[in-house]
């Protein structure tokens, strides 16, 4: 389809999927216009429940629907979806096993225009804590498309993360997306960078910057859990140091995942993030990126920081 925006990516996925599969339920919390929940509610709107600005009871209704056989896609903004309902999720969804997808649109920085109350820079952490969940953050929109439909075959609670902004893709269309499995995008024998969501692009843009000085290694982890431990050893074992990069805190994100699986290796590891703070409002997205030290020149910096 040629999408550039992992919201529409995921909107219109989750209409096709809705075509095929009539268990599949869509919940809005008055946000159905920016999850792009209002293309399955114009659709489907008998499978369409508009919840109101009440995500835990959302949650709740939607941990009932997936007891019944329903499969039911609950639609907020990240830092709602993670804070708000954490309770529910945590009793009822993710101790119960529960067969709910949770998608936190307008993830990490990319609202960039209502300040810190609406940027989500803790969830992955949040989510990732939690027992029997598995957490996914696509590169692109391409990569949201096929993760989408695969969070939709797999039986049991997953977070999937998505991007506000329009950017280009860096994976191929039609992938078909396993869960758990990192790819690598470009090789190195330097040093490896283990990116996530829109950083990703930002760390190909980095070794391209870096071809000729420092061999870098990119790879695409856009499952934050469960993350092969084995794979990121393999990955990691041939290089000299690790880069982590991502648009989350450097605080239980996926810097905190890579160096738990790389504990034993006693590698070099610099992670690229938002340094423990909330966000703050901003007149644009890379302005905001730029700010918080999320950006193509930092991750050089970190790469010749541990080379």
């Amino acid at each position: 389809m040629g999408y550039v925006n992992q919201r529409m990516a995921y909107g219109e996925t989750l209409v096709a999927l809705g075509e095929k599969n009539r268990n599949i339920f869509v919940l809005d919390a008055d946000l159905g216009g920016s999850t792009m929940g209002k293309l399955f509610e114009l659709k489907y709107p008998k499978r369409h429940l508009e919840m109101g600005i009440a995500e835990a009871n959302m949650t709740s209704v939607a941990a009932g629907l997936a007891q019944t056989g329903k499969i039911p896609f609950i639609n907020t903004f990240a830092v709602f979806a993670a804070g708000r309902a954490y309770d529910q999720i945590r009793q009822t969804i993710a101790i119960g096993k529960l067969n709910v997808k949770i998608v936190g649109s307008s993830a990490g920085l990319s609202d960039f225009g209502d300040g810190a109350t609406h940027q989500s820079v803790e969830d992955m952490a949040i989510m990732r804590a939690i027992p029997n969940m598995v957490v996914i953050n696509p590169a692109d929109a391409n990569e949201t498309v096929e993760a989408t439909k695969a969070i939709a075959d797999y039986d049991g609670p997953v977070y999937l993360r998505v991007n506000r902004n329009d950017y280009d893709n860096v994976t191929p269309e039609g992938k078909p997306f396993k869960i758990g499995e990192p790819s690598v995008l470009k090789e190195g024998g330097d040093v490896v960078v283990f990116a996530t969501g829109y950083a990703v692009s930002l760390a190909l843009a980095a070794a391209e910057a870096l071809e000729g000085k420092v061999s870098v290694k990119v790879v695409n982890v856009s499952t934050i859990k469960p993350l092969n431990n084995e794979k990121i050893i393999a990955l990691a074992a041939d290089c000299e140091a690790v880069v982590t990069a991502e648009e989350h805190s450097v605080v239980g994100g996926l810097g905190g995942a890579v160096a738990e699986a790389l504990r034993k290796s006693r590698k070099p590891i610099e992670f690229v993030g938002v340094e423990d703070t909330f966000g703050c409002s901003a007149h644009n997205y890379n302005e905001l990126l730029e700010h918080f030290g999320i950006t193509k020149d930092h991750i050089v910096k970190a790469v010749l920081s541990v080379k």
